[in-house]
Parts: C-alpha cells; structure tokens; sequence
C-alpha cells in the first residue's frame, strides 16, 4: 500500500487528536482452520450502499480437530449458513464473530465447504482502517444514486489490513491463504475488475454477471471488487495481460501514466530471479480512494491522483513510484506474505525499496540518491524514531503503516545489500521467495536465507535494524600528523546503544578520491590513514547508505569542494544549502553559479531558487545564464524554476522569456510563465489565464490563485474556491499553503455566493471523505470562521451565505 498526501497530513493530525492506549503484545493469528477456497455470488444495492451475498467457504483444521469454526464478517446481516442444504447452527451477536457450529468434528486435512447467505452493510461498519482516514469499511460505493453530477458512479474494495470481511465471511489473518472466484453481477454499462482471469460474462436483462476466477493462493485482504464505467487500455507483459482501467477522458493517456509497466515487471523478473508469478496484471483508478494505492493481486487499486494529462508528465510522472511500488508487492506482500502486522516490513519496506531499485535502473545512480534522500530525510524528521522496525507491541495494527515501515525499513535492505554485496543479496530474495511462495513469513526466515546462503552471523544486524529502534548519531572528528602524512577520522556515537556498521570514508587529494570501507565495533572507533598531500576533503558516510545524523566542523572552503566533487547526491545537497547561506563571499556565490550544471536537477532547482541575484545589473552574465536554462534545461521543472527566478526580477526586457514559456507543453512552465508575466504585463496575464481551457485552469489552480488573488479578482472566487482545502492541506510548499490561506480568507468575506458555495461543496466532500481521522472536525472549525468572517463583512449576501456554511455543517454534523 502507498500513502497519499492527505494521508500523511492526517497522520500529523491525529497525532494531536488520537487517545493514547495501551500497548499490547501482538502475536500472529492463531491457525485454528486453514483457508482453502472462497466462492462468492454479489449483486448491490445502490440506493441503500448494500451487497447481497452468497459465499461458499471451504476450509480444514490446521492441526487441532474441531467442531466448529469462526468467521469474521462485520456489521452483516446472517440469512443463511448450512453445508449440503443442512441449516447449522450459528451465533453472531457481536456483529463481528460468525461462530458456526459444524455437523461432526473435523481433523487435521479434512476439508469441508460451508454456504452463507448474508448481505453486508458497510455504511454500518466502524473500524480504523489503514487507510488511516475513514473507518475501515472494505466496500465503498462512490456517489452510488449519482447525485454528483461530476462524479461517476463507482463501486471498490479495500480490504488492507482487516476490512474484506467487511464484504464476505472469511478468516481476515495475513496468514491465511486462498483461491478464489467471485460472480459479480452489475447493470450491463458497468465495467467490473476482480483477482485472476475473467472467465465469462452473462447477460441478463439490463444486468450482467462477471465470473472472475483465482487459482492461486493470496490473503483475504488482497481480494478486490472494482466497478464503474471505464475504459480498458491494454498491455501485455510477454504473453501475460497488462491492462490499465481508467475514465474515458484518460484513456488517450493511460499508456504514458502506466505504460512502463512491463518494463518494470521485465526488470523486477531479472532483478530477482523470480519470474512475475500471476496470471495477469491489471491496474484501476478509483474516485475518492482512501489511499494511495493497494496492491490487490493482479487487481491493483490507484488514487485519482495517477491520472495526469501529457502536459503534467512531461514534467514528471508522480505515479511512477506508485506503480513499482504495487507491482514489487506482488513478489513482496502477495507472494510471499508477512504472517502478521508485526512484521510488516516484509511487505512494505520491499515495496519501498523497489521505488530505489526501479530509478537506479532506469534512470541511473543520481536520480535514485535522490529518491533515497527524501525517504531518509522524511524518515528523520519524522516523530517515529522510537519504534522498532518489527513491533509486537502496538496500539492498533494501523499504527504499523508509518515511516519506520516504509522509509527506513526500505533504507535497511539498502545498507543490507550495501554489506553483503549485489551477489548475495540479490539471490538471498531469490531464496526466500521460492522457499516461502504462497505462503507467510516472519523476519527471522529472511534472515536465516541470507545466513544460510552467506554463511555470515546476521544477529547483529537484524537485532539493531529490525528488532531495535532508532539509528547511529555520530560525532566526527579529524586528528591530521603532517610529518606521518597520516589522518584520524574519530567517529563517536552520541546516542544510548552503540550501533554496529560498516562506513564509507572518502579521502580527496585534489581531485583523486580514495574510498577506504572500515567496520565500526563501537561507540567510538578511530580510523587512520596515509595521505600524499593534505586532504582537501574527507567525505564519512560517502556512499550515503548508512541511516544516520552526522555532526562535524566543516568551514566553507570544505563545502564549496564537497559542493563541487562529493559523490553521492545527499552530500553535495547538504553542501550546497551551506554554500548558499554565505553567497556575500564571492566563491560561495560562484559555487551557486557552477550549481546550475549539477547532474542533479534538484540541485539545479535549489540553485536557481536560492542565488542571490539582488544586485542584478552586476551579475548579468548569470542572468543570461538563467535566460538559457529557461529555454534549454532538459527538464522542464528545472526550466520552470528558471522562468520563475527571472520573474522575481520584475523585468520587462524579460517578457520575451516568458511569452515563449506560455506556449510550452509543459504546465509547470507554463504556470511559472504566466505568474512571471503578471508581474511585467499584468493584463496579458490575466487575459491569457482567463483564455486557458477548464482542464487547463484546473491543474494550473495554484498559479492562476496567485494571480486572481493578487489581483482582486472577485469574478475567479469560485474557481478559486475549489482548490481552497487542497492548496491549504495538500502542498508542501509553503508558500502556496499562504496563499491559498489568503485566498480562504478572501472567500470567506466575499459577497459571492457561488465562491461560498464552491468552497463549502469541497469541504463536505473532503470533510466526509476523511471523516474517520477527523478530517471533518477541522472542516466544522473552517466553516465556523466562515460564518464570523461573514458576520464582520456583514454584505448583501450574508444571511444567504450564512445559510449555505450552515447547511454545510449540518451535513457533516
């Protein structure tokens, strides 16, 4: 599963609003019975948000014999339970136990198959979900009576972590495993999306039923229900199907959102040794989607926000390490299954590390040190670094999906295979998948295939990463002996338990770099080593894969040259935010300057955001420079950002650069070139942003808000409007979250009705749709401040305004 935004910032909310409870251990399910099969027959209720249900659930003892089995089914409606057409007696007072006594006492391997008529009623269903958003109630129906005239009507699943037996009787554990075929029936117009192969359709009357059928073994939370009216763009990957499903108006661009994705299934195949192993691979966008994506075998779910129109991906596709991380679950999570919550890091840390994996080849060493720094740095800077990476002690098992799972855990595999070697660690997930396929695991097993294979001690390693919690704090310091032409690097470990770890150490004579790999034992560790002539550099943690914090006394001479020449990305951006603080000192200010070339174009981002161009008539050949990189950089952000730097100069001979940038493909540069232009020739920006087609406009909200608020625009308030909530609570910029504050303030006074309207709409959507986490709760105290700001402007419209806030709140209340 992959988080989106919203979901992060709700993860900072209710760390103010959640109730601490009380930790307790957590142990993997008992197996009392064993999944074998699940046959399911649905239809639905759109008006009343219901399935009707028919389920055939065969299953056999584990070990133990027995009389009777439970079943989790949530908040259902039991019409019938029998095996052979024999009723059995059952209980299920609870709403959440189906308890089913069986005709006789089972044992160990004996099969039987129990039928189950129930309707399940997930609007009744209240649960955390980890979606950590909205309760858990594994099958949503979106805008089910079609009163939302912009929005299609959908049905999905989410069953991650314990929500499918929101929708059918099942023993919801990650460490069950079974086969499956569903018989979806629908209205003929809707398209139907399930696990496996689609065997056949049958018409009848205005209706149709969809026979899906699983042969393999998977978690009953993998199983997947999708719905709706979509098109069917389709792939293959050798001779298996890769299919994309998605709304009409993105059909023409569903192959350049997904269409790497036999590419990557090629690469994960080669990487691993492990062949794709399912029938199929098929990917579906769900309207107001709870997360950010699912790895349902065969059947992945994906968030509105996968769909981009060409002039987004031309500046970046910002699903792609979505779709490699859900394709990577099918060998890591579907495959091969963590056994419990516990050891979530089986499933998700892979999965976070296939997005490393997947850019280092694709688009090479550079873009993945970037990628590998923004996971770390999110991980550190995160509130999370007490918690083990395998927790069996825990408040609720959605407490598991966090940063130590995803970010830090995908870093640990990085420095397990910086220790073992490419070799080793490589045909160590080849082992462990083919021991442990269709099956579930626990870390232990992960670490006895590589113990087995290398015939290295891992303990220590997995005892520090997996089973402790937090990382290596290090103090650095240098003791030079100029007659032995020798250097000591002094590493000191600052936090309470000593880490063990193997360390990068670069040494820079000039320009020639000597990597020396040295093994710290303890919390202090002293290296040395010979030199020819005085270091330039010495560059600890060089290779950047150890996940630490390193204090040490640099001046600015040594982060102009580790600016200049550090290897790894994550240095020479911790260079260049130092450098850039100091631009007064001439070679600061012309290491900026060489910082536009960087191989990295987040570097050549920061540089353009960050040099100092105050005195701009001294320092016009950098200028021009600038005026190049806008018209010639081969990425289009890092031309949008140079569009956006000269725009800060407010200078008209410059409107030619942003005229040009008005008709490029890309609307990042567009919407910089628009905002630059405001600034020199405001009626031709406000023309042409009045000009711009809706679906244009839409995606270009946070330029065109600058603009319209700016000017005053009370005419754009309700195009403004829309985007209100999401420029507040979904950018990472921030001063576009000052923006669109400025912009809710001025709706939130304005005569304009419709603005009101607008903005109140979004709120009840967004409000409802993130109720779970309290999202609605913040919405209720936006919408009181509406009705104050409207009280104080006390304008034409007030009371009607008034009446609209109000009716809002009343609608979430």
């Amino acid at each position: 599963m992959k988080y989106s935004k919203i979901i992060v910032l709700c993860f900072v909310l209710v760390s103010f609003l959640s109730v601490a409870q009380t930790k307790v251990y957590q142990s993997e399910k008992e197996k009392i019975h064993d999944l074998v099969h699940t046959k399911l027959k649905v239809d639905f209720n759109f008006g009343n948000k219901t399935l009707n249900g028919e389920a055939w659930i065969s299953a056999k003892p584990h070990f133990y014999s027995t009389n009777f089995i439970t079943l989790d089914a949530k908040a259902m409606l039991i019409h019938q339970v029998s095996m052979n057409s024999i009723p059995l007696k059952y209980t299920y007072d609870d709403g959440l136990k189906l308890i089913i006594d069986l005709p006789k006492t089972y044992k160990r391997n004996e099969e039987f198959t129990i039928y189950i008529k129930y309707t399940a009623q997930p609007e009744k269903v209240y649960q955390k979900g980890s979606a950590a958003i909205t309760s858990a109630k594994g099958l949503y129906f979106i805008n089910a009576d079609g009163s939302e005239k912009n929005k299609p009507t959908q049905i999905w699943t989410q069953g991650e972590t314990e929500a499918s037996s929101c929708w059918f009787p099942t023993i919801d554990a990650p460490n069950q495993k079974t086969s499956q075929e569903i018989f979806i029936t629908v209205p003929d117009k809707f398209v139907t999306l399930s696990n496996g192969e689609l065997i056949s359709q049958t018409k009848k009357g205005n209706n149709r039923t969809d026979y899906w059928k699983f042969d393999q073994k998977h978690a009953p939370y993998l199983f997947f229900m999708g719905i709706g009216e979509y098109e069917i763009i389709k792939d293959s990957y050798k001779n298996i199907p890769v299919n994309y499903y998605v709304e009409k108006e993105f059909a023409p661009y569903a192959k350049d959102i997904f269409g790497l994705t036999p590419e990557m299934m090629g690469f994960f195949s080669d990487k691993l040794g492990v062949e794709y192993p399912w029938n199929k691979y098929s990917q579906i966008v769900g309207r107001d989607y709870v997360s950010g994506a699912m790895e349902n075998t065969t059947a992945v779910m994906h968030a509105e926000q996968a769909y981009q129109k060409p002039g987004q991906l031309i500046d970046e596709n910002i699903q792609e390490n979505t779709i490699a991380h859900e394709l990577f679950h099918h060998w890591f999570g579907d495959l091969v299954t963590a056994e419990s919550w516990s050891n979530l890091t089986l499933n998700e840390s892979f999965a976070n590390y296939s997005e490393y994996l997947w850019r280092e080849y694709k688009y090479g060493k550079v873009n993945a040190e970037m990628h590998f720094y923004e996971n770390i740095d999110a991980y550190l800077k995160g509130q999370n670094q007490d918690k083990n990476l395998v927790r069996y002690t825990y408040e609720d098992k959605e407490d598991m999906f966090d940063l130590v799972s995803y970010n830090k855990g995908g870093a640990i595999l990085h420095m397990l295979r910086t220790y073992l070697g490419d070799e080793a660690f490589f045909l160590g997930l080849k082992q462990y998948l083919e021991t442990y396929k269709y099956q579930a695991a626990e870390v232990h097993q992960l670490r006895l295939i590589f113990e087995n294979l290398t015939g290295k001690d891992l303990n220590w390693f997995f005892n520090q990463w997996y089973f402790g919690s937090g990382h290596p704090n290090i103090e650095i310091s240098y003791d030079y002996n100029t007659l032995r032409k020798t250097v000591t690097v002094n590493i000191n470990q600052l936090q309470t338990d000593a880490f063990k770890f193997p360390f990068a150490i670069d040494i820079f004579e000039g320009v020639k770099r000597t990597r020396h790999l040295v093994f710290v034992e303890g919390k202090d560790a002293s290296f040395t080593f010979p030199y020819t002539k005085q270091p330039n550099l010495i560059q600890v943690n060089a290779d950047g894969s150890l996940v630490c914090e390193i204090n040490e006394n640099k001046v600015l001479s040594d982060f102009i040259f580790q600016l200049k020449h550090a290897d790894n990305y994550a240095h020479r951006r911790e260079a260049f935010i130092e450098v850039a603080k100091r631009q007064e000192d001439k070679d600061a200010f012309n290491a900026v300057v060489e910082a536009l070339d960087d191989t990295s174009y987040k570097i050549r981002i920061l540089a353009l955001q960050q040099i100092d161009l105050i005195n701009k008539f001294s320092k016009k050949d950098v200028i021009q420079k600038i005026m190049t990189i806008a018209n010639t950089d081969v990425k289009t952000l890092v031309q949008a950002e140079a569009i956006n730097t000269l725009g800060k100069l407010t200078d008209p001979l410059l409107k030619p650069i942003f005229e040009k940038g008005l008709q490029s493909k890309s609307y990042s540069v567009l919407g910089k070139a628009l905002v630059s232009l405001y600034y020199v020739d405001k009626p031709a920006a406000i023309a042409k942003s009045k000009q711009l087609p809706d679906e244009v406009r839409k995606i270009l909200a946070t330029p065109l808000t600058r603009i319209f608020i700016e000017e005053n625009d009370e005419s754009e308030l309700p195009f403004v409007a829309k985007s209100v909530l999401s420029g507040i609570y979904l950018t990472g910029d921030d001063s576009s979250k000052v923006l669109f504050q400025k912009a809710f303030k001025q709706i939130s006074e304005t005569n304009n009705s419709e603005a009101i309207q607008n903005l109140v709409d979004d709120m009840i959507e967004k409000g409802n749709q993130f109720k779970g986490f309290n999202f609605d709760k913040v919405v209720i105290n936006l919408m009181r401040d509406m009705i104050k700001e409207q009280q104080k402007a006390n304008k034409p419209n007030r009371e009607k305004n008034i009446e609209i806030i109000k009716t809002g709140m009343a609608r979430l209340l």
